[in-house]
Formats: C-alpha cells, sequence, structure tokens
C-alpha cells in the first residue's frame, strides 16, 4: 500500500472509529456528521468522500475487516484443505480481543452499547448491505480458490454465505457471553462446527415435539 493510500486508509478508519465512539457515549440520534467530522480533525466535505451517511461509517470497520478475509484467503498456501484456510483466514482478523482503537468495545459495558445499537434501523440495514458485500467478495476467493464458477456453481456462495453467517453468530455470542469469551477460540470453535456439518452436540434425547406430540 502507497503512501496515499495508507492515509485513505487511516482516514477511513478514524471516521469509523469516531463514529462508533461518539455514538456510543451520546446515543445514535444526539450525533451529527458534523460531530464525527470534528472528532476525526477533518472536514464534513472530507466525510462524504468516505461514507454516505453515519450507519455506512459505523460498519466500516467490520467491512474492511472482513474483506481482508478474502485477500488473506487468497494468499494463503494453495495445496491447503480449503476449511483450513477459510478458517484460519477468518480467525486470524479477530486472532486477539478487540479494542477501543478498532472501533470494537474496550469492556463488557461497552459490548452491551454495540448490541444496543445493532437495533437501530439505519444501522441494521448497512451491516446488511455490508454483508451482502462480504459475501460477494468472499465467494470471488472461494471460486479462485476452487476453480468454481460464480455464475454456474453455487458451491462458492453456499460457502461464503454459511462462513459469513457463522461468524455474525460467533460475534453476537461474544458481545452477550457471560462470563465473557475470547473471540478467537469462539471463532474457530463456530467455524469447525460449520465445516463438520454444524454436528448436534450429544444429549441424551431431543426435547422437541412434532405436531403430534412425538419426539422429533
Amino acid at each position: 500500500m502507497g503512501l496515499r493510500e495508507r492515509k485513505k486508509h487511516e482516514t477511513r478508519a478514524a471516521l469509523s472509529r469516531a463514529t462508533i465512539r461518539l455514538s456510543l457515549e451520546r446515543g445514535w440520534d444526539n450525533v451529527t456528521v458534523e460531530d464525527i467530522a470534528a472528532e476525526a480533525n477533518v472536514s464534513v466535505r472530507t466525510f462524504r468522500n468516505y461514507f454516505s451517511s453515519k450507519a455506512e461509517a459505523f460498519v466500516a470497520q467490520y467491512l474492511d475487516r472482513m474483506l481482508r478475509v478474502a485477500d488473506d484467503l487468497r494468499a494463503r498456501p494453495a495445496d491447503e484443505p480449503l476449511s483450513e484456510a477459510v478458517v484460519d483466514a477468518v480467525q486470524a482478523r479477530f486472532s486477539s480481543e478487540p479494542d477501543a482503537n478498532d472501533g470494537y468495545p474496550r469492556s463488557r459495558e461497552w459490548a452491551d452499547d454495540i448490541r444496543l445499537m445493532l437495533t437501530e434501523p439505519d444501522v441494521q440495514g448497512a451491516f446488511l448491505r455490508a454483508g451482502m458485500l462480504i459475501q460477494h467478495e468472499l465467494a470471488k476467493a472461494i471460486a479462485e480458490r476452487t476453480g468454481t464458477d460464480l455464475m454456474r456453481d453455487v458451491y462458492p456462495n453456499l460457502v461464503a454465505a454459511a462462513t459469513g453467517a457463522a461468524t455474525t453468530v460467533a460475534m453476537d455470542h461474544w458481545l452477550s457471553a457471560n462470563p465473557p469469551v475470547e473471540i478467537g477460540p469462539l471463532l474457530r470453535e463456530v467455524l469447525d462446527r460449520l465445516w463438520v456439518g454444524l454436528s448436534a452436540p450429544e444429549r441424551d434425547a431431543l426435547t422437541y415435539e412434532g405436531s403430534l406430540g412425538e419426539p422429533l
């Protein structure tokens, strides 16, 4: 990455961090684009050059991190099994507990605030759009690695969609876990379960019942 691109990346990250920090401190409706720009020491015009809305800036850190998973997947050894490559690529981007400097909560209180913020319709919509972009880019990387075609084969899109869903589940559990857990090992557990076919945990018996009252 050249100097110009690195500075652009740093500005984008600073704006996203400022959006998260101010929104959690003041509440979503009490933060303006002007507030965010001032916090990041840039102009409102600069903010508009990077983001179309507060919500887009809020999810940018997550989006950028997950897009780098696709780049990491492309860089992994060609003879590595796809399951190992995907799991390791995702986990590497969440290898340590996130902190405030990375735009993520640094304490359980911040985690609770993040969960509350995700109930905002604008933020939910931005996360949905980000998820679609992440899935597309990850599917392209998987297609390249497996020699499949995005237009003809469902496999790369299926793996990308399942990986994204598993990552979301892990993040949601990390935000609400009591006692707290580390995100890295949690992600590996979730993704490992995915790759073995989501095998059910061992139980003495299933407790769900069908419409006639019979065990399923």
